[in-house]
């Protein structure tokens, strides 16, 4: 991995800020045990790009497909193979077997020395074929001790392989919990296949969700890190998210990860074939909101593929066909791995001084709460063209802080002349309540364009926590004249 720059962020931060800015509920004074707790969390966390907003700009990710059945089925999903052309969970480009997923495992290791995480996720349910996700990461383990190992699961049979999952020390898994109402349940999931009979409606749900919760518990007690991802769907369980909420945290999970509903009908699952909507970003980042208080949500998630490679919001699947990879040597080298992960570590505490420098003395009363667009590719910074990015970063900056709130995927301007103007009218729906989009350069056409539409245009190659203040305060001194 090449990083970014470090003359960057020394040029801009040369000094540290006496004391850094704290976080957390706001209360004068914490307990020695809760902050012993909290570091020894973000230890665990601190390479996984899935598990910690951090890493996400830095760190990469693999999944792998060697799961193709699935025990439930859900109205928001249709699993598809050989599909390059769709970002989305349970779609793959090919299935692996363990021998092959290993393989893989390794040369791409070698390839993305910043790759930390191998997660199986599908196309299917990890735990429905126990059989090849476990020897999967039995392989990987064996050949790759420096990798994180993690799973995605529905959570019907986790509590019957908690004690495998420990063994192997996969140390992140991820439950998706929708409901823990099974009324709501029954409208999610059609029919639940347990213990080789198929439960319909009410009952159905109502096993996954006893199952569910038996196996979040055990997490927990077997000192597992778990993450819950729900599926917000209007109508349906979007007011029921925030019990949800309540329930996962009590049950030990530290993380919720809130993602939209994908139901468009060339997918062909049964709620974009009968119309269901997704939530538009305004009410997705409401319920997230509300669901904040107590328990950390994860905002950036891409809802990947089952075969992901890369940073997320990139997918360098594609590099890495079957046919591909087979025919390469794995060059895996954890010296060098590690020789890279230090160079990644280093530019973060610069960042951070850079952050910390920018965000010091920061103390406005009332000042107003505005969104900026930010286009990246990652490191943290301002450093992508507009015309290049395929989403964007969405912050939201006051007098005191910046903070991440999500991510709108959108259609790539730049095509070479072609679909242009479409592009662009996708682009607008997708910011139009930002006051700025922040990149590294833009054209002519597209500033004036956002202009009309009331948007400001930054160009700036810095720190995007520094971008967005500067921002912000001039924005605040034109509202004043």
């Amino acid at each position: 991995m090449t990083s970014p720059s470090t003359r960057l962020l020394n040029s801009n931060a040369t000094e540290s800020p006496t004391q850094a800015k704290s976080g957390g509920c706001g209360c004068d004074s914490t307990s020695s045990a809760t902050v012993e707790r909290d570091e020894k969390l973000q230890e665990r966390i601190a390479k996984h790009p899935c598990y910690s907003e951090d890493a996400h700009h830095h760190y990469a990710r693999m999944h792998v497909a060697v799961a193709p059945a699935c025990n439930i089925q859900c109205n928001y999903c249709n699993r598809k193979y050989d599909c390059a052309n769709e970002s989305r969970p349970g779609v793959v480009s090919e299935l692996l077997t363990p021998e092959e997923a290993a393989h893989k495992a390794l040369v791409i290791g070698g390839k993305i020395p910043q790759m930390t995480v191998v997660g199986i996720a599908g196309p299917g349910d990890p735990l429905a074929n126990p059989e090849k996700t476990f020897r999967t990461f039995e392989l990987i383990a064996e050949q790759a001790p420096d990798i994180k190992l993690c799973l995605s699961t529905n959570g019907l049979m986790l509590p019957d392989y908690i004690d495998r999952i420990k063994q192997l020390n996969i140390d992140h898994v991820t439950i998706t919990i929708n409901m823990v109402d099974p009324e709501i349940g029954a409208k999610i999931y059609p029919w639940v296949h347990y213990k080789r009979r198929r439960y319909r409606g009410i009952e159905g749900a109502r096993i996954l969700h006893e199952r569910q919760m038996e196996g979040l518990q055990a997490l927990k007690e077997a000192d597992i890190l778990c993450k819950v991802n729900s599926v917000m769907i209007p109508g349906i369980n979007d007011h029921h998210l925030v019990e949800v909420n309540r329930v996962i945290r009590e049950k030990g999970a530290f993380l919720h990860n809130i993602m939209p509903l994908i139901s468009a009908p060339e997918h062909g699952t049964h709620f974009g074939l009968t119309g269901q909507r997704g939530p538009t970003p305004k009410e997705l980042k409401e319920v997230q909101d509300n669901c904040s208080g107590n328990m950390k949500m994860m905002r950036h998630c891409r809802q990947c593929r089952a075969d992901a490679v890369g940073l997320l919001g990139e997918d360098r699947s594609q590099e890495f066909s079957k046919e591909k990879f087979l025919e390469m040597a794995p060059e895996y080298d954890m010296e060098q791995r590690a020789t890279v992960h230090e160079g990644i570590e280093k530019f973060k505490e610069e960042l951070k001084v850079a952050k910390d420098k920018a965000l010091a003395g920061k103390k406005v009363a009332n000042s107003p709460k505005v969104l900026v667009a930010v286009a990246t590719k990652g490191g943290g910074l301002v450093n992508q063209h507009f015309g290049h990015a395929k989403e964007f970063q969405i912050y939201e900056v006051d007098g005191n802080e910046v903070r991440f709130v999500g991510h709108r995927k959108i259609d790539q301007y730049c095509q070479g002349g072609y679909g242009e103007e479409a592009s662009f009218e996708h682009i607008m729906k997708a910011i139009a309540d930002c006051k700025a989009v922040l990149v590294s350069k833009i054209g002519n056409c597209p500033q004036e364009k956002l202009q009309e539409a009331g948007i400001q245009t930054v160009e700036a190659y810095d720190v995007i926590e520094k971008v967005a203040l500067e921002f912000y305060e001039q924005y605040v001194k034109e509202l004043g004249n």
